[in-house]
């Protein structure tokens, strides 16, 4: 840049205050950097669904949608605009996530994040309208707004073609999730509770990449002899980033109204696993109401005032009772592997963890080493826990077997085979 000035002898001062002023409106200009404008490709935003192993989504199944944005440009303010999603449920997991990267031709850029969860309502060919980010850019020196527009995006949503199930089928419920798992637990021992008392059941059922009202209702528990009240259901979702976890929680006040033994059958939840694309069942276990041991809470103060011959007659009863279970294995409740292992043994064989799988088998068979026996005693698992072996263990490896197969059979409750000698005592030491 050059600057020149005609000034005379006498205007000498106010000439060079001219040309300070002018250096200093320059100054900016040639120290400070050069700001090129936006050019295409500087600000990109795209919209990518997430499909569960690669295959289209039935209706009610959860869509991820992973939404990121590479600006060049610094970003002063920002705001997603969404479009409506008329035919979906939605909702977003998490905070957005802003994050520095590089681009492959070395520059840095900022990156944006966001997951949002869809569930179709139902079957059909849809068109994802554009999403937009509206930055307010710094383009030369002076703030501008930009609309950057991802793509539409087509999302085909798959009509149910298998026989029985499906979103559209009243019954069984339609429930598509990663993950079920089953809690039950009871206000005390159901096998205790005696005509006339009340005990009270609460199940307990979780979900993965599932919304709490897409959970089923309360099933129904009936059966001869009992008289239920059933309790409000609670329902809430955990969102987390990989997707809502949903847990609804039944309640049942339950009151024997016979005194004979009230068996309760175990009730089954269909589930379509969204990971192997098929359908599985959750179990509410099966239990019986009365025909186990007294409480001895409930038991204890009447005892402590009988009489003195009533209390040795039960002394003396205790006694036989004591040594009648010494020559039996287990009491009329069964075998049947604890609740927290059978989570484990579900969960592992939903992720395909083989060794996972082999480590529950071996905690079960440590618990009950007489649940272990009957296994074996079963030609079809004492198979496929010789394939899971060898698939663990084996030098070259093998075919796995079906783990979430394995994992049910397992965990069903065996009886131990009754001998005709079950009852009897045993012989006590020393020679027979």
């Amino acid at each position: 840049m050059v600057i020149s000035l005609d000034v005379g002898r006498g205007g000498r001062r106010g000439g060079r205050a001219v040309l300070l002023a002018l250096l200093l409106i320059a100054l900016p200009w040639l120290a400070g950097p050069a700001r090129a404008e936006i050019e295409p490709g500087d600000l990109t935003f795209t919209v990518t669904p997430e499909r569960n192993g690669g295959a289209d989504p039935y209706a009610r199944e959860m869509v991820l949608l992973r939404i990121h944005g590479v600006y060049r440009q610094p970003i002063l303010l920002e705001e997603v605009i969404q479009p409506s999603l008329a035919n979906f449920t939605w909702t977003q997991l998490g905070r957005d996530h802003w994050s520095k990267t590089q681009l492959p031709d070395g520059q840095s850029a900022v990156a944006f994040d966001r997951t949002v969860a869809v569930f179709p309502h139902h079957a059909g060919d849809f068109i994802l309208e554009p999403f937009v980010h509206r930055l307010t850019v710094n383009d030369v020196g002076t703030r501008r707004t930009v609309d950057v527009r991802s793509a539409p995006v087509p999302l085909n949503v798959a009509p149910w073609t298998a026989p029985t199930g499906g979103p559209d089928a009243a019954e069984p419920w339609w429930l598509p999730s990663r993950d079920v798992i089953v809690t039950d637990s009871w206000s005390r021992d159901p096998e205790t509770v005696k005509l006339g008392e009340t005990v009270r059941r609460t199940v307990t059922l979780e979900a993965q990449g599932v919304l709490a009202e897409g959970l089923p209702p309360r099933p129904v528990m009936r059966t001869r002899g009992i008289i239920t009240f059933a309790g409000p259901v609670a329902r809430e979702t955990t969102v987390t980033p990989a997707g809502p976890v949903a847990k609804a929680t039944y309640v049942w006040d339950v009151k024997p109204g016979v005194p004979e033994v009230i068996p309760l059958d175990a009730i089954m939840i269909p589930w379509f696993d969204t990971v192997s694309r098929t359908m599985r069942e959750a179990e509410i276990p099966a239990r019986q109401i009365g025909g186990g041991l007294p409480d001895r809470e409930t038991d204890g103060g009447r005892l402590a005032t009988a009489s003195p011959l009533l209390a040795g007659a039960a002394g003396v009863m205790a006694f036989g009772l004591g040594l009648a279970l010494l020559g039996v294995r287990r009491d009329r409740t069964g075998h049947r592997l604890p609740a927290a292992l059978r989570r484990d043994l579900r969960r592992a064989a939903g992720a395909r963890d083989l060794a996972a799988v082999r480590a529950a088998v071996a905690a079960g068979a440590q618990a009950d080493p007489e649940l272990a026996e009957l296994w074996h005693g079963e030609p079809e698992t004492r198979a496929r826990l010789a394939a899971l072996d060898r698939a663990v263990y084996g030098p070259g490896g093998g075919e796995a077997p079906d783990l979430a197969a394995l994992a049910r059979v397992l965990s069903r409750p065996r009886r131990a085979p009754s001998t005709g000698g079950a009852g009897q005592l045993k012989p006590l030491d020393g020679p027979a």
